[in-house]
């Protein structure tokens, strides 16, 4: 499967926006959601760390397709 820049965009975006909302769950959770800050800041670091190492790689270029020769 091709590495494709667009598509690490859209994982990167998503896992950060949650990841965030997560960790601040964490620190300003009040009543009920204070019961359950180690696991909102649990999720929210392993949604932020899965968003950066959808950035990492090998190859940043996303290779051309190779055109089908029809006899």
């Amino acid at each position: 499967m091709a590495d494709n820049r667009v598509a690490r965009g859209i994982v990167l975006v998503p896992c950060l926006l949650l990841g965030a909302a997560f960790l601040g769950t964490a620190a300003w959770g009040q009543g009920a959601a204070a019961d359950n800050r180690g696991l909102a800041a649990a999720i929210g670091a392993a949604l932020l760390v899965a968003g950066l190492l959808s950035q990492l790689g090998a190859d940043t270029d996303t290779n051309p397709d190779e055109t089908e020769r029809t006899p």
